[in-house]
């Protein structure tokens, strides 16, 4: 069965697509990059900041915040977005990832997953259903539907069977998401590992089934990037037009940049936030490792250009003293340097696509990568 369509599609470019997505809490942008929030907050990062740095939408993650503080709880303090203070759209993860992640804490059977909780050892038990209505009493804009990934390189079997039982939960999760109020929306998810066969018969059962959107899943879990393109090649075409096209737990700046010229529209991936923490900025000079001893006595800014403040104001002298002295400011500074980097790059794309200049945007971008951030002499 059809559901309603709240995605707008404004431009193509080849492949590369731009658009708006209207959910309950506001409109997205895409292509977009969710900054991930899994327990219900940015690490390192105050929520004012992500959304000055231009992120339309968050993500996240079903489990963790089921365990803790509990959704019925969150549900009773107004939502995820009034008890985080965010109040933009959110989408939050089934649960699913933690079925690989956790995967020595846990048991899969056609009825459910049942935790170990990682907190306390609690026994607790995630089935389809009950995903969705945690995910309806967090009160997130897209809900994923409940799914089983699983890491690369895997059988073909296992590869199989996993997403045999994601098709099954599919139908699970959208009977259990159908009392949602009207402009809240369900994403399927594509599952067959890299097996282009099973890729193509996973979406076209859900499409069949009938979703506001479609993710594809199960990869950036070990393969190489190659194989992850080449099985977005073979799995995005198969996805409707009209609705949007999410790849999950993706990813570097690269990976972006070829994906959405394959079609994709949305991203999520901790990658800004956590590689700021272990002292790396994402620049248009590309990735540049703060703890390395050249900065010592740099005064330079890390690019005296971006429209970021912190980006143009803080000395890499002074970003390398915080990160070989482990102060929290260093942490802090540089994943909102890196959530600001990747809105700027996911501006930069929209801009592009608009404009039928993706295409040298994309080689404009690389090139910067490549060149390279220059020392002074």
């Amino acid at each position: 069965m059809s559901l309603p369509n709240h995605f707008e599609l404004l431009a193509s470019d080849g492949s590369a697509r731009t658009g708006r997505l209207s959910t309950p809490h506001g409109l997205v942008r895409t292509p977009a990059f969710m900054p991930v929030g899994t327990a219900g907050a940015m690490k390192g990062m105050h929520w004012r900041e992500v959304r000055e740095a231009g992120a339309d939408i968050v993500l996240g993650n079903t489990y963790h915040l089921m365990l803790r503080p509990g959704a019925e709880r969150i549900a009773g303090l107004g939502g995820l977005q009034r008890f985080t203070g965010w109040g933009g759209p959110m989408l939050t993860d089934s649960g699913g990832f933690q079925v690989m992640s956790l995967s020595e804490l846990r048991k899969v059977t056609e009825k459910a997953v049942t935790f170990r909780s990682h907190i306390d050892g609690t026994k607790v038990e995630l089935s389809p259903e009950r995903s969705i209505e945690v995910q309806r009493l967090l009160g997130s804009d897209i809900a994923m539907q409940m799914d089983e990934c699983v890491r690369l390189p895997a059988g073909h079997a296992d590869i199989e069977r996993a997403m045999q039982l994601s098709l099954r939960w599919a139908e699970r999760s959208k009977r259990a998401f159908e009392a949602a109020p009207e402009g809240y929306m369900l994403f399927g998810i594509v599952q067959g590992g890299d097996v282009p066969a099973l890729r193509h018969v996973s979406a076209r059962e859900l499409v069949s089934i009938g979703f506001h959107g479609y993710a594809i899943g199960g990869l950036a879990v070990g393969e190489p990037q190659a194989v992850m393109l080449a099985m977005i090649e073979e799995t995005a075409p198969a996805l409707p037009v009209d609705r949007p096209r999410y790849l999950m737990g993706v990813g570097t700046p690269e990976d972006i940049l070829e994906a959405v010229a394959r079609g994709i529209d949305m991203f999520d991936c901790v990658m800004p936030t956590r590689n700021g923490r272990h002292g790396m900025a994402f620049t248009r000079f590309g990735q540049i490792n703060l703890r390395n001893a050249r900065h010592v006595d740099d005064p330079r800014p890390l690019d005296e250009e971006s429209p970021w403040p912190s980006t143009r104001s803080y000395a890499r002298a002074y970003l390398h003293h915080l990160v070989r002295s482990g102060e929290t400011l260093g942490a802090m500074l540089l994943s909102e340097i890196n959530v600001a980097y990747y809105q700027e790059l996911m501006q930069g794309i929209r801009d592009a696509i608009a404009s039928g200049t993706f295409e040298e945007f994309k080689m404009r971008t690389r090139a910067g990568w490549a060149r390279g951030d220059i020392a002074p002499m």
